[in-house]
This record gives structure tokens, sequence and C-alpha cells, in this order.
């Protein structure tokens, strides 16, 4: 057996959550560390970052973690973040984990939907010929230089998700990774209570293949099918985009009461109107397809606040006009607000 679902090779497509940087802007401002130098040049905002709608790009998300970890200096930084994690970290992923029939299948669930979780390795689960299997762990060549965070990180939270998941007593056969003991090598065997090795030709946390086997008691496949279906939309939700295309959904996010041009939104992300429409160009898109997508994104929002009335809502989106909004949201969506909002979408 072998699964694989790698999130993707493009390292400029904004194609995943913010929770590692979420993770080390919350222990910085627990250690009183200004952090916003760690976003220059990124097209990132920090007040972005703890936004569920955010997306960010590989690239981006290893410049800000280069720059964290040189301003934290901390060692073993991946294994105290990892550490700190929980079933509820995971989201709908963990619970779509915890309400599996089996822990195989909750394995199983987590690879399928990996990306959900904001992870910056790809997991591929592969058979051992000893009785075990291994989560074998990769990330691009752009990152070789934060294996060690990346993986300390990576390993750690997947050990205590599944402790949560199967008890307490869950020990890995061992733990292989493919760069250098660190000095802090002692602290990986404390954290996993299994054999460490170091130098090995891949990343893989090895486990024995009867755990697979093991029921959960709390199964409902009622509430796992409810689980399953919000997982595959919030996959679904946010298709991969462009950086630039990214950062301006970002800005027009919070702007879009007052209906911002594209001079205003250039000017915000510090280039020239006609970088940027070049560079929205490039990216298959618009600055007008962009900003009637945010915009219609919101209106379906509001339309399920009853209390809210179409000209009020009209205004949130930057319309002095309610017959205005009227007419766009029926150019965007096919229908009338009135009619979006009864059908309940």
């Amino acid at each position: 057996m072998r699964l694989n679902t790698a999130i993707g090779d493009d390292l400029s497509s904004a194609d995943r959550p913010t929770n590692i940087l979420c993770g080390l802007m919350q222990f910085a401002a627990e250690r009183g560390t200004d952090c916003n130098a760690w976003f220059a040049g990124t097209r990132l905002q920090p007040e972005e970052i703890s936004n569920p709608d955010t997306r960010i790009s590989y690239r981006q998300a290893s410049t800000v973690i280069r720059r964290a970890l040189a301003a934290l200096a901390v060692e073993g930084l991946g294994l105290v973040l990892g550490g700190r994690q929980n079933l509820g970290n995971f989201g709908l992923l963990g619970l779509a984990m915890k309400t599996a029939p089996d822990f195989g299948e909750a394995v199983r669930v987590g690879l399928a939907y990996q990306r959900n979780s904001g992870a910056l390795m790809d997991i591929t689960l592969a058979e051992q010929g000893d009785g075990c299997v291994a989560a074998v762990a990769s990330a691009p060549e752009e990152a070789r230089d934060l294996q060690p965070f990346l993986c300390e990180e990576l390993f750690s939270s997947v050990l205590q998700l599944v402790r949560e998941l199967v008890g307490p007593g869950f020990c890995p056969q061992r733990l292989e990774l493919g760069y250098a003991a660190p000095h802090h090598a002692q602290r990986y065997r404390d954290v996993f209570g299994c054999e460490v090795r170091f130098d090995q030709p891949r990343h893989a946390l090895v486990i024995d293949r009867r755990w697979l086997e093991l029921p959960f008691t709390s199964y409902n496949p009622v509430t796992s099918n409810q689980v399953m279906t919000l997982c595959r939309m919030q996959m679904d939700a946010r298709p991969a985009c462009g950086e630039t295309t990214a950062a301006l959904e970002s800005h027009l996010r919070t702007r879009l009461r007052e209906n911002p041009q594209m001079a205003e939104m250039a000017a915000a992300l510090h280039l020239s109107e006609r970088t940027l429409r070049r560079q929205l160009a490039e990216e298959g898109t618009s600055f007008s397809a962009i900003h009637d997508r945010v915009r219609t994104k919101r209106a379906m929002e509001l339309l399920r606040d009853p209390s809210l009335s179409i000209v009020a809502i009209g205004g949130r989106l930057g319309f002095n006009d309610a017959r205005e909004f009227r007419r766009a949201f029926k150019r965007w969506t096919g229908r009338a607000p009135s009619q979006a909002r009864r059908s309940g979408d």
C-alpha cells in the first residue's frame, strides 16, 4: 500500500493555509518578539495570518520561517511548536479523523486532506517489510535548509494528534531523519519515546501496522459523513491562485466598503498600476474579476443575516445605490439578492 497526496509543485502558488506561520507568530508574541519584519517584501500582512481565508505560497512561507528562526533563535523550535498541538488545532481535519471508524481510516482521511492543515511537507504512507508502515515526509528542494524545523514540527504534531486519537500509550517504532543529529538530539528521543536515527535516506515515522486496525468506539457514520462533506468543501473553497492574486484578495476583503479602485490597490501592494495589471494577467485573472469574486463571496455571507437589509448589504460592498448593487449581484450570480437569500445558499 502506498498513499500519496502531493500538495503541489508550484512554489509561487498561494494554495495553503497559514497554520505554521500563525503558530510562529503566537510564540513570538509570548516572548515579546516583534514579527512585522518577517513579512517585508512578501506581500503578506501580519494581521492576515490569523484569517482562515488567507492562503500563502510555499515561497512566502519559507521566507517568513527563515526570518522567524533567525529572530527567535530557539533550539528545537519545531519540537516546541509541534508539542503544543492538539486535536482542535487540526480543525475540521482533526474532527474528521476522530469520527472515522478506525485508526487506519483516520490515517487515510488525514492523508487525503492534509492540505487543509497547512502542511509544508507532503506525507505518503508506505508499507515496510517488517510488519510496519511508515509515514514518509518530503519537501521541495527550496526548503532543504528548513527540513530540521519542518520535520520537528510535522512529526511532533502528528504524534500529539495520534495520541489523542488512539490513546497516550501510542509509541512509534522509530523515527528516521535525513539530516545530521543536532545538538538537541536527545530531545527527539524524549519526545517520541523511540529509537531516532539521523543521516537516513528519508524522513519517516515508522509504526507497527497493527495500530491501523484499532477501532474507534466513538464512530458514528452520520457524524463522520457530515464532517467529511465539510472537509471536501473546505478543500474546494479556495482554489490555488498566484501570490499577487492572493495579496489583492486579502487587501480587498478589508476595504470593500470603500469600493477601492485598481490604482489604490496597486499602491497598497507597492506596485505600479501597470505592474499589477501585468502580474494579474500572468496569473490568468484581472482586477475586476477578483473584485467581483470577493464582493460576491461577501455578499453571500451577508445575505445569511436576516437583520441586514439589501440596502445595508450593498453599502457594505461599496455601492451607494441599492439598484446598482442588485444589478451587479445579478450579473455575478444570475439571481437577484432576494432570491439568493430565500434559497439560503
